[in-house]
């Protein structure tokens, strides 16, 4: 794995590695000596926090977190920058592993990468790892102590289960990177083979790595704003086995695109989607507005149980199939739906929840702020053949207040909100419709428990978690909450 930094266009030499004695507490003869970029320390790391980093303190008393290291893991941690009362690190050298440490992971880069922070762990200490967290933030709240939390559904791949890639170009055409910025820092990691990709995807990126070369495609660099590429996405249909691909530039500049596109078709005959999406704004935004499609075909298909949804390049779906599958499932089993119910599916997206709840619902009705992903929505349910479900684009509150002035039924609310949460006015205009039960879905533990401490004021009981580790070898959990009107 190569690292490149996206502003000097160098490789970052390493620090020089002192000798391994601790450092030492101050005293009166010896001052205080604040810890520096650069430096290297021996450390007995005691936890992990929520970001992945192993955590500990020197003798100043000074909080270091150190990018790839486990509890109970000793170690030489070079210092990468320090900011306040925090110093923040990467492994050098591993002296004694941890007992929670797997004999054989899948990626032996990720101390560098950091892009999967768990993947050294022993998968069953990363399970007990999600559900403490979990548990950790439902005892902030007295109200939320007698919570079951079940343990940690798992999807059917702990590997290889990422259908979408976003990946950062950089470097020069002679020598791309194509891959993820490490933590806090501009350095590009050179992807070549991820284990948390589907294969297609590292498939594809092999192949745009020599059409850059090949056709001499200019790499954009974000400080003289000069150069054309800027970032490769990857899609992938694990149901049809084809692959989307877009380019991401700074201009139209079709000709490169067009030759480069073409090249990757020839390489890797599973993309039979192409296309150059333009960003020329600034900052770290992704993809832009318009959409130039160099191919015929325009979308990809994918299934997700019985449910058939339709991809764009900018649509908005789960990238991990499997784990989709366990949180859509889940939400119809505790929705426990006999055909007579009207569900209400706020922050529906393309329509994921709803097209699942629909063959056991009356209605179901689906509000989403992003008009593009109600069109998506629509047009999924068009071709599922589903009559049930309608769909509508605009702020969650205030099309709650229009449901609730037209004394809108409503008796089970779906609550897939981003992960900031929900705003106190939702929570308050949901519970004013009395539903009999709310399923809420939440890919953060921390906004959960707030919220759902808040419906517990508002006379709804949370009466059991469901966690499912959608994304392995990560921090992230997903969790589906079943809450019933007091």
């Amino acid at each position: 794995m190569k690292k490149n930094n996206i502003f000097e266009h160098t490789k970052t030499k390493p620090a020089r590695v002192p000798s391994r004695k601790p450092a030492e507490p101050a005293t009166p003869d010896k001052p205080f000596v604040p810890l520096t970029r650069k430096g290297v320390l021996e450390l007995r790391i005691s936890s992990l926090d929520e970001d992945g980093y192993g955590t500990a303190r020197s003798e100043e008393g000074m909080t270091l977190r150190v990018g790839g290291a486990l509890p109970g893991d000793v170690v030489l941690a070079a210092i990468d920058h320090v900011a306040g009362g925090t110093a923040f690190c990467h492994v050098k050298k591993l002296l004694q592993p941890s007992p929670l440490r797997s004999s054989n992971p899948p990626c032996r880069e990720s101390a560098d990468c950091f892009g999967c922070p768990l993947i050294a762990m022993k998968y069953s200490e990363q399970k007990n790892w999600k559900r403490g967290m979990i548990l950790a933030e439902m005892a902030k709240y007295p109200d939320l102590s007698r919570v079951v939390v079940h343990p940690l559904l798992s999807p059917d791949s702990l590997i290889h289960y990422r259908t979408t890639a976003k990946l950062t170009v950089a470097g020069k055409f002679s020598e791309p990177f194509i891959g993820i910025y490490r933590r806090a820092s501009h350095d590009v990691y050179d992807l070549e083979q991820c284990p948390i990709h589907h294969p297609l995807i590292d498939k594809v990126v092999a192949a745009v790595r020599r059409g850059i070369k090949k056709g001499k495609v200019q790499v954009y660099n974000p400080q003289s704003k000069m150069g054309l590429l800027r970032y490769l996405v990857v899609r992938i249909s694990v149901h049809e086995k084809k692959a989307m691909v877009v380019f991401v530039t700074s201009k139209r500049s079709f000709n490169e695109i067009h030759h480069l596109g073409r090249f990757v078709q020839e390489q890797v005959p599973e993309v039979e989607v192409v296309v150059q999406n333009v960003n020329a704004t600034e900052g770290n935004v992704i993809m832009g507005q318009k959409d130039y499609f160099l191919t015929k075909k325009l979308h990809l298909t994918e299934r997700i149980g019985d449910v058939s949804f339709r991809i764009s390049p900018r649509s908005f779906f789960q990238v991990n199939n499997s784990g989709a599958n366990l949180i859509y499932s889940k939400v119809r089993e505790w929705a426990g739906l006999s055909g007579a119910e009207t569900v209400l599916d706020l922050y529906c997206g393309i329509g994921g929840i709803s097209l699942f709840l629909a063959g056991a619902a009356k209605e179901v009705i689906g509000v989403e702020v992003v008009e593009e992903a109600v069109a998506d929505a629509g047009m999924n349910a068009r071709i599922n053949s589903i009559r049930n479900c309608r769909f509508e684009a605009g702020d969650v509150a205030d099309l709650l207040d229009e449901m609730a002035g037209e004394q809108q039924p409503v008796d089970v609310a779906v609550l897939n909100p981003p992960r900031k949460g929900c705003d106190l006015k939702v929570l308050e205009s949901v519970t004013a419709l009395g539903p009999k039960s709310i399923i809420y879905v939440s890919c953060s533990p921390q906004s959960l428990a707030r919220d759902l401490d808040i419906l517990h004021k508002l006379g709804y009981l949370c009466q059991e978690i469901q966690p499912v580790d959608m994304f392995p070898q990560t921090v992230h959990v997903e969790n589906v909450a079943r809450l019933e009107k007091k």
